[in-house]
């Protein structure tokens, strides 16, 4: 039964938990799989993945739950034994709770001489993972089903799990994490691989699942591209190879064919944000950019890139000027502020009809006053997101799915709600961005999106294809950095020669 590494197989759609629970039983049944067949399958998958990437193992720890899932960790753990693997089960369940198809693989588990300790026998604590030496453990506690929050004993179950050494791989899920939303609300295994089946569950790709996921595969167990075909969804992976194409530039291309870009924002003391963002969208193909900024930022923005352009900083001078009359695309907000300064350009800029990207101080002036348009893209972290939707940051990290979608609804246009596993949506449709890692954890990474975005937005006729790409480009440029010198100490400007490589490949 292979196993696929998601990152680099073909592009995949996501579901929500429910979607796999209510339709997986019916895809078996066309295939005329029974669902302990499937049950097997599974198994089987994960067990052939431990032999081939784990080949040294001989000491097996099998954590199992009263559920599915447990009898999915069940089979692991008879195919192991009946492999030459010493094997124990921890059991979080006493034996008459074990029901349906888990029952089955538990009654064939028991013609084993495989070690079943159960819960209410046995509290384990750290001494003892340092007194028996497993090589290896697997995590097979919760499902997909799983939602709420843990009793104080599992949730330090799986704390004291955390703080071994020992290689750990999740079956389907990591325990703990929602696989609708990512969210953890207790505690969670942090799995070194996670095997997951049939169909990606979307709540694996975003927000806390960086933390607890580890590396991605895929078990189709025979019956993904039926689920696929037979399952609509509105959620979407975008990787490598599901990206939008990229601008085409003609030889007898000129700068007026690109156009302007004008870019708001700069206030006092503020002059690196509005900086990063122009540059990064004269790295990704804007021909001509000019920024308006307050005038003590002028030569801050402009020093060492005679490139850029400076339009008036002043509402009454840059409503009458050429440049914004010129503006193909608007970017407003980078270093903006909130002052009466900030004010007052924030409004000219909003009763222009032209495409525009909002980013950090104008999302926040946005949600003051909300409106809506469908020719804007907004970029907004999870803070900036809780201020368009009057929530808390807690709320949107409880379900970023629902979030960007609430946003791009509300207020028109395309949305990216940024963190690991970026969020792009139209209201309708959500992708998720796999590009991108933890050393973009720095300040200036937003406004070189926000300029990218703004960038592309020039070059392509689709708002939702050039926020998409701009978003993976943005990613991709941070993986080069971090692949050839590390994560730690990575800057925003660090992206502006990959984001151009990555446009030109």
């Amino acid at each position: 039964m292979p196993v696929t590494r998601l990152l680099t197989s073909l592009p995949q759609s996501a579901y929500c938990a429910t979607e796999v629970l209510a339709n997986e039983q019916r895809v078996a049944s066309q295939q005329r799989i029974d669902l302990y067949a499937l049950m097997e399958k599974a198994g089987q998958a994960v067990f052939s993945h431990i032999q081939e990437q784990y080949p040294k193992v001989t000491q097996l720890f099998v954590l199992a739950g009263k559920g599915n899932n447990g009898g999915d960790g069940l089979v692991i753990a008879r195919l192991a034994y009946e492999a030459g693997l010493n094997v124990t089960v921890y059991l979080c369940a006493e034996e008459e709770q074990i029901k349906g198809d888990a029952a089955k693989a538990f009654q064939q588990l028991q013609h084993t001489n495989v070690t079943i300790i159960y819960q209410s026998e046995l509290l384990l604590t750290s001494r003892f993972f340092i007194d028996n030496t497993y090589d290896l453990i697997v995590d097979a506690l919760f499902g997909i089903g799983y939602q709420g929050e843990l009793d104080v004993a599992l949730a330090n179950l799986i704390q004291i799990i955390n703080q071994t050494d020992i290689a750990t791989v999740s079956v389907d899920v990591p325990s703990g994490l929602n696989a609708t939303t990512g969210y953890v609300a207790t505690a969670s295994i942090c799995a070194t691989e996670t095997v997951t089946f049939i169909a990606v569950k979307q709540g694996l790709m975003t927000g806390q699942a960086a933390d607890y996921v580890g590396e991605l595969l895929l078990a189709g167990l025979s019956l993904n591209e039926c689920f696929q075909q037979t399952c609509r969804a509105n959620v979407f992976i975008q990787g490598l190879h599901a990206i939008p194409n990229k601008p085409v530039r003609s030889n007898i291309c000129h700068k007026g064919n690109v156009g302007v870009l004008l870019a708001v924002g700069g206030n006092q003391g503020l002059p690196g944000a509005i900086r990063l963002a122009s540059e990064a969208a004269l790295r990704a193909g804007a021909s001509l950019v000019a920024v308006s900024c307050h005038q003590e930022n002028h030569q801050t923005v402009l020093a060492g890139r005679p490139e850029l352009m400076l339009a008036p900083d002043s509402v009454e001078q840059l409503a009458n000027s050429l440049l914004l009359e010129k503006a193909k695309v608007l970017l407003l907000g980078p270093g903006l502020g909130q002052n009466r300064w900030a004010s007052t350009l924030f409004n000219l800029v909003l009763q222009q009809k032209k495409p525009l990207v909002i980013d950090a101080d104008g999302l926040q002036l946005l949600a003051k006053e909300p409106l809506k348009r469908n020719d804007w893209v907004l970029t907004p972290h999870p803070g900036e997101a809780a201020a368009l939707l009057r929530c808390s940051i807690a709320d949107i990290e409880k379900d970023r799915f629902k979030a960007v979608k609430a946003i791009a609804s509300q207020y028109g246009g395309v949305c990216v709600l940024k963190g690991a596993g970026s969020l792009i949506s139209d209201g309708l449709n959500i992708w998720i961005n796999t590009s991108g890692n933890s050393g973009m954890a720095s300040g200036g990474m937003g406004d070189v999106l926000s300029g990218i975005i703004a960038a592309l937005l020039m070059q392509l006729d689709c708002p939702v294809k050039a926020t998409r790409l701009a978003v993976y480009i943005h990613g991709g440029a941070a993986d080069i950095i971090a692949n050839q010198q590390g994560k730690i100490g990575m800057l925003a400007s660090d992206l502006f020669l990959p984001i151009q490589q990555l446009l030109n490949k």
